[in-house]
């Protein structure tokens, strides 16, 4: 097991960040000078408080890789990360279980207070097209340097692995020249998107229309109850551009929705501007949410008032959201021991989209209070993959023209004791000058395929938004 020394700076009150970025150097060149050879792994963790600066814009000011940014729906657990202390990672195709079971084994060695950052592919079984050639079955990163915002308090910090029979005075060398490579200057917020050149889809209307059909005509043979189907939307740009823009020209900076951020190479990201969370896990209590039906805010005349009514009293979407809810709620019984799954069921309202929404809390049994098992009961919920499950998969194999990558995966953080993952969707990936945005819809018995190409537009629109440019 990974050892851990957490050194934290005491200072008075937070330092400006040049003077932070200083100070830290200070602390690890001290600590470089007493630390002699070791035997086993050891991390060592410096931090120092930092007065309040913008999170987004300092990483966007970093040119050190990978880079990645996590912020929670409730905005009081943000980390911008850069460069690699440790990484976990898998890239082998094969099922999902077998990524977490991977992942769970390799966590379970490290020091429980250490989180990694990452995600996972959605179908590991599936094979990836190229532009998810940067995405690996699964990643996990704990970045060289943080900065986290906890509950209003501002932490710059960084971390090094010292591995046995390395030279430890390089070893802390290379740590240095990452914090001497830190820009501490004010950043400039002017930078904009590109113009689009050009727009497709895949597939196209008159394949989508044709291809819920066929769903449709499944249903009515009784092989399924319930699937999402995804399109992808190619944005074309007229010139190569950092994807990080997306992030930091998102319109809607009070939206309640999770916003990750990964970069593994300088310029091919993938991000999420998600609302639905996967799970929350802290030691053996669990909480998680069952989120489908769906109805754009735009579309009603009246107002916020008349779509939740609207959606409130859709028996399509009713049906729908009870298929995600009862399979969450069956899925958790083998693994835990108590469920307390709420019986109303509220509305859930973003930008311009409302959500069917139940929230679940759960205790873990104790053989299951793990992440892999959460993980393996979890993921694909209904509202990303569909009921029945495996059948689902199979099919989403088969009628889609594209493969999914990290498209509606688990993305998030995970520590020995606590864990919390979004569903990684109203998402895209980036390479080059071209962007690749994915979106799904719910398809029931008595669906309608022109209204969920219309949905599938909308929950791209606020991707769309930040390129100044609509469907």
């Amino acid at each position: 097991m990974d050892k851990l020394t957490d050194i934290i700076e005491p200072v008075s009150e937070p330092l400006p960040m040049e003077k932070a970025v200083s100070a830290l150097q200070k602390m690890v060149a001290r600590h470089s000078a007493a630390t002699g050879s070791i035997s086993e792994k050891h991390l060592h963790t410096f931090s120092i408080h930092v007065a309040a600066i913008d999170s987004l814009l300092w990483l966007h000011d970093q040119d050190i890789y990978p880079r990645f940014f996590w912020s929670n729906r409730e905005r009081n657990d943000l980390v911008a990360g850069i460069g690699l202390a440790d990484v976990i990672e898998y890239d082998k195709t094969g099922p999902n279980s077998l990524s977490f079971d991977i992942l769970q084994k390799e966590i379970s060695k490290k020091d429980p207070d250490a989180r990694y950052f990452g995600g996972f592919c959605f179908n590991n079984e599936q094979q990836q097209d190229n532009q998810w050639l940067p995405f690996k079955s699964f990643t996990f990163v704990l970045p060289a340097v943080q900065l986290t915002v906890k509950d209003g308090l501002y932490t710059l910090s960084c971390n090094l692995m010292l591995e046995p029979g390395e030279n430890t005075a390089g070893q802390y060398n290379r740590l240095l020249a990452a914090i001497e490579k830190l820009s501490t200057s004010a950043p400039v917020n002017n930078v904009r998107l590109p113009e689009i050149k050009s727009l497709s889809f895949s597939p196209d209307q008159k394949q989508w229309m044709e291809t819920c059909d066929l769903v449709l005509e499944r249903f009515r043979e009784g092989l399924m109850g319930k699937i999402i189907l995804a399109r992808q939307t190619l944005l074309e740009f007229d010139y190569h551009f950092s994807p990080f823009l997306f992030l930091l020209r998102y319109p809607f900076p009070e939206s309640s929705t999770y916003r990750y951020y990964f970069e593994p190479e300088k310029d091919m990201a993938f991000f999420s501007f998600t609302p639905e969370r996967l799970y929350r896990r802290d030691n053996d209590q669990l909480w998680t949410e069952a989120l489908a039906g769906t109805c754009s805010r735009e579309t009603i005349s009246d107002g916020d008032e008349d779509a939740c009514k609207q959606l409130l009293n859709s028996e399509k979407d009713i049906r729908e959201h009870k298929f995600v809810r009862d399979t969450i709620a069956n899925g958790l019984k083998p693994i835990c021991n108590e469920i307390d799954m709420e019986e109303r069921v509220r509305v859930l309202q973003f930008n311009r989209l409302v959500h069917l929404y139940t929230q679940c809390r759960a205790t873990l049994k104790p053989g299951a209070n793990n992440d892999a098992s959460v993980l393996k009961t979890l993921h694909p919920t209904p509202a990303v993959g569909g009921v029945p499950r495996t059948e689902a998969l199979e099919q989403i194999i088969d009628l889609e023209p594209f493969s999914r990558g990290w498209y509606a995966g688990p993305v998030g953080w995970i520590s020995r004791s606590s864990a919390e993952f979004a569903v990684g969707i109203r998402s895209a990936v980036a390479t080059g000058n071209s962007v690749y945005l994915y979106s799904g819809a719910g398809l029931v018995k008595g669906s309608d395929p022109a209204s969920e190409w219309k949905e599938v537009d909308q929950k791209i629109a606020d991707i769309l938004a930040i390129t100044r440019q609509k469907v």
